[in-house]
Formats: structure tokens, sequence, C-alpha cells
């Protein structure tokens, strides 16, 4: 893998990722467990933000303390799974700006097509951090932040909680300015293109649907 790959392999995350990936794991657990997750997953990709010194007040004095620097963040949601990470993330980022993207892969080419987008505005200006739990064919990560860059969006990172050699391999080919922050990177794809060992879908497995 390359430099812009980054694996969260804090103790905690590991633990969980176990959970999800246990298929006995009943849905109502696996969406609490992947908001658990996300949420420290988030704490990992934002962990060089800028700073700034602010001038407040203690109930014993005045100092100068460290705030977030520039613009709200911005995290883009991959429809639909990627709203299982989105609310973890949330929160520990409450203030943080959504965007949405909507895209399947289809069935014969395994290509990404989009049915929506609504984004906020400003992207320019914003570190904007893309979500969807899994990585696979990479295809719709790809379609999805060269979106986010035709909308203006310059400093992106990717969020994933599986990820795929050939999709980490595709997508850095498409976007080798952007990182990929992940969980884990697991063996590869089967003949459907699921990850394999994996956690099966996660929108099926998030949302109970089949």
């Amino acid at each position: 893998m390359t430099a812009r790959t980054h694996v969260i392999d804090h103790p905690l995350v590991q633990h969980k990722l176990t959970l999800l990936r246990e298929k006995h794991t009943s849905t109502a657990s696996f969406r609490a467990i992947l908001r658990e997750t996300a949420l420290l997953l988030c704490y990992e990709v934002t962990r060089d933000l800028p700073l700034a010194p602010v001038a407040i007040e203690t109930p014993l004095q005045a100092m100068q303390a460290p705030r977030l620097a520039g613009r709200k963040l911005c995290f883009v949601s991959i429809l639909r799974a990627g709203t299982g990470l989105l609310d973890g993330m949330l929160d520990l980022v409450p203030s943080a700006r959504v965007g949405h993207i909507g895209l399947y892969r289809d069935p014969e080419t395994l290509d990404a097509v989009e049915y929506y987008f609504k984004v906020p505005s400003h992207l320019e200006q914003r570190l904007v951090i893309v979500v969807d739990p899994m990585l696979a064919t990479g295809h719709s990560a790809s379609a999805a932040v060269t979106r986010l860059k035709d909308a203006g969006a310059g400093d992106i990172r990717f969020l994933c909680l599986l990820a795929a050699p050939e999709g980490i391999e595709t997508f850095h080919t498409t976007h080798p300015d952007v990182p990929v922050y992940t969980a884990a990177i697991d063996d590869g794809l089967n003949e459907k293109a699921y990850i394999v060992p994996g956690l099966g879908d996660a929108g099926d497995r998030m949302f109970g649907t089949k």
C-alpha cells in the first residue's frame, strides 16, 4: 500500500470491527457498534486539524486557548451505507456541515451511477471527509471524490471501515492526492466484488434489508 493509506489499528477500533464482522450480530447491535466505531475513526481522521489561539476567560483568569481554525468541517456521506458512519462522526463533531452523494453500483459494469448530490457551500474552504463503510472496487469512492472536486473541494479525505487492495489501487490511481483512512485492509474481492473476509453488505446489515 501507499503512504496515502492509513490503517487505524487502535485496539478499540479492532475489537468493534470484529463484532461488526460476526454474522450473528443483530441489526440493532450492528447499527450501534458502527456508530461507536465511527466516532473512534473520526477521532483519528481529524487528528491533525489546525488550531488557532483565541482569548477566553476561565473562572480564574483570562488566557489564550486553542480552538479549531477555519470553516467548519464537511462530512459527505455516500448513500446509503455512509449514514452509518455519519451518525457517529456527528456525535463527535456536531457542528460539521453535511453533504450526501447518492450512488449505486451497476450490477453489470460495476461502475458507479449517481442519482443524488447535495453538499454545503464553500467546499473550497473546508476539509471534506467522505465516508462509506466499504472501499471495494473503488469506483463509487472515486466517482464521489471526482464530483466533489468538480464542486470546488480541494482538501479531501476518504474514511471507510474496510478496504480491499483492489479498491485502494483504483482510488489512488484516480485520486493520488486524497488519503484513505480505514480500520482494515482485507484480502480482496470475490466474484461479486464483495470484500472478503469482509462483513457482508454494510447497508443490508445496518437496515435489515436483503
